[in-house]
């Protein structure tokens, strides 16, 4: 397990070494499988020495910690920038977050399901090695985000799921806890039961509109972050030598249904990468994200020549164009609900897209980490 890192240490050799733009021992081997170092060598190595590192993640990746250690997206800069793979940095910037009982869109204490029951969903892409992995409904797991890339490494599969996912990671010898809620989610939980009147469950329909209405209160009564409601922390990075990663983990919709799955998961809604042309991963509505592949979508207008920005607004407006659904739209016509994508490409260019107008997207580089604003279709 990494060594805890400080803001010092940050200072001292990950940021300063990263800008001047050179990779560090280790770099060119980090663009490949942890299992596969690839070898560069002549021009395509310069050119791609010739990178600039990023880090872009939702903004709990960049979400101020008591301690004083790094942040996700300072922790996941300062690890490729010294050598380690790309992915593996990201794996460690995340869990950090999927640790953390006070952020309550992911790993422990993560918002429960319905029946208050902690269910995490995770997703990874290597790009240089074109492999991916996934975990979803995955109960008594803090970190799913690294049993993902425990299916990448170890099996010839993408996605595990349920009690079977369950059962392969305590086959690879994580612990099995019997509740991830924490005493904060514990207790968010119950307020939600308390709002939604469970004599009033007669059937599915009404349990989720219930459902939702009492979430929506509780966001109302700023008991809950909006955020957090929804979930998630996407996290993508390029490091020095221009591998792409990226890693989509969630505890997904607070109180949904049991046995929901969201996008992130799933490879081309909730996280795509290719390694030859960018990353994009997503918070927000999972459902209008699948019902899109919007991930998949943004790295294909990448492909297409266009920039992170464009390439984002492009895809937001396809989504727009496919809510249809009177549930789904408020007044003006328009989609009530967000969706957020976190995009880079091949060049180290970058963008934070939003379906709705507000909040911010972390970014780290060789001058530190900094919250931007998203640009916004509506």
């Amino acid at each position: 397990m990494t060594r805890k890192l400080t803001r010092r240490d940050f200072l001292k050799t990950g940021g300063a070494a990263a800008g001047a733009g050179l990779a560090l021992p280790g770099a060119l081997e980090a663009a490949a499988s942890p299992s596969s170092p690839a070898t560069v060598s002549g021009a395509a190595a310069l050119h791609l020495r010739q990178n600039r590192p990023l880090v872009i993640s939702s903004g709990n990746g960049h979400r101020y910690r008591h301690d004083g250690e790094l942040t996700c997206v300072e922790t996941v800069f300062k690890l490729m920038t010294e050598g380690a793979d790309v992915l593996d940095a990201i794996i460690e910037g995340v869990r950090l977050n999927e640790l953390d009982p006070g952020d309550t869109s992911v790993g422990y204490g993560g918002l429960p399901n319905g029946d208050g029951v902690v269910q995490l969903d995770a997703s990874c892409m290597h790009g240089p090695s074109r492999r991916a992995g996934a975990v979803a409904c995955l109960e008594g797991i803090r970190t799913p985000s690294a049993v993902a890339r425990d299916v990448m490494n170890r099996t010839d599969h993408h996605l595990l799921v349920g009690p079977d996912a369950q059962r392969f990671a305590r086959n690879m010898g994580y612990t099995i806890e019997d509740d991830l809620n924490s005493d904060l989610s514990r207790a968010r939980w119950l307020e939600w039961r308390r709002r939604t009147d469970p004599s009033r469950w007669p059937s599915e329909s009404d349990e989720q509109r219930i459902g939702f209405l009492a979430g929506q209160e509780m966001v109302r009564d700023g008991l809950i972050d909006p955020e957090h409601y929804w979930g998630t922390i996407n996290c993508n990075a390029i490091n020095p030598a221009g591998a792409l990663a990226g890693c989509t983990t969630t505890s997904g919709l607070a109180w949904k249904i049991p046995g929901r799955v969201g996008d992130s998961p799933i490879l081309g809604a909730g996280l795509y990468v290719d390694n030859e042309v960018g990353a994009a991963g997503s918070t927000g509505r999972g459902e209008a994200n699948l019902y899109n592949l919007t991930s998949f979508l943004i790295v294909e207008n990448l492909r297409r020549g266009l920039s992170p920005l464009d390439a984002g607004i492009e895809a937001l407006r396809r989504v727009q164009a496919n809510t249809v659904e009177p549930r789904l739209l408020n007044d003006a016509g328009e989609p009530s609900f967000n969706l957020r994508f976190y995009i880079v490409n091949a060049a180290g260019a970058h963008a934070g897209v939003s379906l709705r107008s507000g909040g911010q997207f972390a970014v780290c580089t060789e001058n530190g980490p900094e919250l931007q604003p998203f640009e916004s279709l509506l």
